[in-house]
């Protein structure tokens, strides 16, 4: 195999041979698995829709295994990358790529909009399990023109971004499905799972199941609302105690009870409701209800 570039990173053989190369472990600290299926790489890129020369922010490129398939498809690719260690890694597997742009540094803190040079751009991504749903809000509430957003997921989490009330009863799920973060991921964009992937394409396998999820953002958010700000909030608050009422998780939530009150009378919402069974045009009626 050359020593300088590696000809197709997805693969077990060729992910063996840079983890060994460079003496690296998959970190469970930092949540990695090192994709290592080849048709799963060329469906993500199929699903993130590439048109050659566009914009891709790619959150925690590991060793180059996804980063090198868009590169393929004729991306510009501004990678985000945590662990020190991988700069050297990716300096060598994706050396030929003139397209590539590597940050080191934490997603959450960097100036995305700086980074991306103020375009519009898509984010497509293998995410660290543990700290998805941050990575995703974050990106979703900072108002950044992204236009697409394509992410490998826990396949429960998936589930969670598309849950709508509707769906619980229809199939019969769990009303832990639906949540806060169904709320925003809908409120922002259209989400839809693309397929599912398995522990075996991964080095380690990881215990779970994952999936792809494609978000389409919205040019208009899906309701509106006078104050995002409160209208998250009373969302936050009404998921926030799930085995109480809607009235006394928003009381718990800090909420005056009158001003609480007030705003689901004139909504035409019983308190006695649970979150769960709330649509985001429910919420937005609270919202745009409630009195300061």
């Amino acid at each position: 195999m050359n020593e300088k570039i590696i000809p197709e990173i997805a693969n077990l053989s060729a992910t063996r041979y840079i983890l060994k190369k460079f003496k690296l472990r998959a970190s469970k600290r930092l949540g990695q698995n090192f994709l290592i299926d080849k048709n799963v790489v060329n469906e993500i890129v199929l699903a993130a829709e590439i048109e050659d020369g566009e914009n891709i922010l790619e959150i925690g490129p590991g060793i180059g295994t996804l980063t090198q398939g868009l590169l393929k498809a004729g991306a510009h690719v501004t990678a985000v990358e945590l662990d020190k260690k991988l700069p050297q890694v990716l300096a060598e597997t994706l050396s030929g790529y003139k397209n590539f742009r590597l940050i080191q540094g934490d997603i959450l803190k960097v100036d995305i909009n700086e980074i991306m040079n103020n375009q519009p751009f898509k984010v497509v991504a293998n995410l660290p399990y543990y700290i998805t749903t941050q990575i995703i809000l974050t990106l979703l509430e900072k108002n950044l023109p992204i236009t697409k957003i394509v992410t490998m997921v826990q396949r429960e989490v998936a589930e969670r971004m598309i849950a709508t009330p509707e769906n619980l009863i229809a199939k019969n799920e769990s009303a832990k499905t639906y949540g806060a973060l169904s709320v925003a991921v809908q409120f922002y964009t259209e989400p839809r799972i693309a397929f599912d992937v398995p522990p075996t394409s991964f080095l380690p396998n990881p215990d779970v199941m994952s999936s792809v999820i494609v978000c389409d953002v919205r040019k208009n958010v899906a309701v509106d609302v006078k104050d995002e700000k409160l209208f998250f909030k009373i969302v936050r608050g009404a998921f926030g105690q799930r085995r109480k009422n809607l009235l006394n998780s928003l009381l718990g939530a800090g909420f005056e009870r009158e001003k609480i009150s007030d705003a689901l009378k004139k909504s035409s919402i019983d308190p006695n409701r649970r979150a769960e069974n709330l649509s985001l045009k429910n919420f937005a009626d609270i919202a745009n209800n409630y009195n300061y």
